[in-house]
């Protein structure tokens, strides 16, 4: 790590490392990840390349050490109460650190897992043991939840910002709600009947219902056994 080609450890110390994550995410949101490059970076810090590189040598690193510090290991060890408000808590917290940073979606799901994916799943995890014994439910659980609180959210922050580009999410629901109303009720009689229901849905609300739903079917399966 000390390798004097790099930079110097009394010149990296110029800027601190939780200085150049904050200026990789701020790059990230401004510009993808497109734009995140060492040469962009160290002009926004009004640095030297190896003064990064000293302490993130590579792309990935600055992508990973980005992602920790928008969804640090601090706000997944949630503790809400019970293992459902808990797994509900961790949820929220991903979900609007996806909708305020579109790109950690990508980064989260990119294999292999980095560290701080690997902690939403940990503790994740450790709320699904509190909810049932069966080790085999345990994961694919978890694995679900996971898969639906990273896709759900990279989805939801794509249309986000898709409809603000735009007419803005409200008239884009309007709009797309109309269109609904306008279907053929022989053909799509299920559609059509939703276009009110479209019009009025919070993201939020509907993405924890589908938290919920999952952890439905896990009390199901254990009513069961």
């Amino acid at each position: 790590m000390g390798d004097a080609s790099v930079a110097e450890p009394s010149e990296s110390r110029a800027v601190p490392r939780d200085r150049i994550a904050a200026a990789a995410v701020e790059l990230l949101d401004a510009h993808g990840e497109s734009g995140l490059t060492f040469r962009a970076l160290a002009r926004r810090l009004q640095t030297g390349p190896g003064v990064i590189q000293w302490h993130l040598a590579n792309k990935a690193g600055l992508l990973q050490a980005a992602t920790a510090a928008v969804l640090p290991d601090a706000m997944l060890d949630e503790d809400a109460g019970t293992p459902r408000e808990t797994i509900r808590a961790i949820a929220v917290d991903v979900y609007d650190a996806i909708d305020a940073h579109p790109w950690l979606g990508a980064q989260l799901a990119k294999p292999p897992w980095q560290d701080t994916m690997l902690r939403i799943f940990e503790h994740i995890g450790r709320s699904i043991q509190a909810l049932t014994p069966q080790f085999a439910a345990q994961f694919s659980a978890t694995s679900t939840l996971l898969n639906y609180i990273i896709g759900a959210g990279s989805q939801q922050a794509r249309t986000s910002r898709s409809e603000t580009a735009t007419t803005g999410r409200a008239g884009a629901l309007a709009a797309l709600s109309a269109q609904w109303e306008c279907l053929n009720p022989q053909e799509w009689p299920f559609t059509r009947s939703m276009a009110t229901q479209l019009r009025s849905h919070g993201d939020r609300d509907e993405f924890l219902a589908g938290v919920d739903l999952i952890l439905d079917g896990l009390n199901a399966t254990r009513r069961e056994e």
